[in-house]
């Protein structure tokens, strides 16, 4: 099928699918009155934005429903959507239908403070239940400009001089936030057995270009030389991210890797958005119908950046950068129908050729922003297990190093 039929085809079917028959196909899979309900009403009601208490009970009504046997998730969603030499999977495919009943407008017509409102209380709905830790605190970290506020996890059995994973969130440097990442960095350090340290670093339009950079950079020589304070190995400090906290990884691993401080041991890297100066061929197969949009990235960039042609430069897109040997080794996951997955595996590609161990992982049905799709299904979770046994091999092989 022509990716733009393709495309067409699944928007025109997302739109026509009924409250009414998704409801009749909730009972047919075991849901009880009240919760079919709930979904004959979310059409009208998701104009408004839910409450907390709302968004809680949206989250365990998602879980019920991904829980349903594969082939009813394949009648709520609808039939396959195939771009590229992929398909769709089926959980993507149901958040994407999900947000559409929703009827709300595209993020980027709204305004920063609503669209950040919007998207804390989607994650939500889709991140699962909180996974319980050893011990979270909340710290500070010096920033470029100052001290962060930064959250520590640390997870059952993380002895003294444990590996550290320095990570940054995304949301196009403008949304997002610890707590809309607090459960992915829960599940890294549960599943990797390392300590986490989110930081929050200023976010665009108030801090622009290059204010995240240099607070990720200034996070990041703290943690690894405080290594032992935090009760981490400093020969064992990895840097990661996804989306724009990708770039940020991406980019304090080659600044610090050419300097003499501490550089990162490893980098993990979550569908990365590497380079704001260019847009690659996943943006026409994937930029629009995918939950992440071009728009959206055109929003982001405008915010991010005073001067369009700050773009080229390598801080704020770390794949223009001439040398990346000596970089620390990567694990890249990407996902398939992502506007941004061309960017990560270019990134890959560079890595290998300048001879840095380099792993690439597309998962090929996911769409961006799976890192905090843990409460649908099993996908979004199976995809970040990767990640944390990448993460785990990778700090042991840097401690023997």
């Amino acid at each position: 099928m022509d990716v733009r039929c393709a495309k067409r085809s699944f928007q025109r079917r997302t739109e026509r699918y009924s409250a009414a028959h998704l409801g009749g196909r909730c009972l047919r899979g075991g849901l009880n009155q009240a919760r079919a309900d709930e979904w004959l009403n979310w059409p009208r009601l998701g104009i408004v934005r839910p409450s907390q208490l709302r968004a809680r009970f949206e989250s365990r009504l998602v879980r019920g429903v991904a829980g349903l046997p594969h082939g009813l998730l394949r009648g709520l969603a609808g039939r396959p959507v195939r771009i590229d030499g992929q398909e769709l999977h089926v959980e993507s495919q149901l958040v994407l239908r999900l947000l559409a009943l929703a009827g709300d407008p595209p993020l980027e017509t709204l305004g920063v403070a609503e669209a950040r409102t919007r998207t804390a209380d989607d994650v939500r709905s889709f991140e699962g239940p909180k996974l319980a830790l050893a011990r979270i605190e909340e710290i500070t970290v010096p920033g470029a400009a100052g001290p962060l506020g930064a959250r520590l996890y640390v997870p059952d059995g993380a002895g003294e001089r444990s590996g550290l994973l320095v990570y940054f969130h995304g949301g196009g440097f403008v949304i997002c936030d610890l707590e809309t990442h607090d459960n992915t960095c829960r599940f890294l350090a549960g599943e990797a057995g390392v300590r986490v340290l989110a930081v929050d670093y200023r976010r665009a339009p108030e801090h622009p270009f290059p204010a995240a950079i240099e607070d990720a950079l200034a996070a990041f020589r703290f943690a690894a030389s405080h290594a032992s304070e935090l009760g981490a190995d400093s020969a064992r400090v990895a840097v990661g991210g996804d989306s724009a906290g990708g770039n940020l990884a991406a980019g304090v691993a080659l600044f610090t890797a050419g300097d003499d401080g501490p550089a990162a041991a490893f980098q993990l890297l979550f569908y990365p958005w590497l380079d704001l100066s260019c847009k690659r061929d996943s943006y026409g197969l994937f930029g629009d119908g995918f939950l992440l949009t071009e728009g959206q990235l055109d929003w982001y960039k405008g915010h991010y950046l005073l001067q369009a042609s700050e773009a080229v430069d390598t801080r704020c897109s770390p794949l223009l950068a001439t040398e990346l040997s000596g970089l620390a080794p990567a694990y890249i996951a990407t996902a398939g129908f992502d506007p941004l997955r061309d960017d990560g595996e270019d990134y890959a590609r560079r890595l290998c050729a300048a001879g840095v161990p380099t792993a690439l992982r597309r998962h090929r049905g996911l769409i961006h922003a799976f890192v905090n799709m843990a409460g649908v299904g099993h996908a979004g979770r199976d995809a970040l297990l990767d990640a944390a046994g990448a993460l785990r091999v990778g700090l042991a092989m840097a401690r023997r190093a």
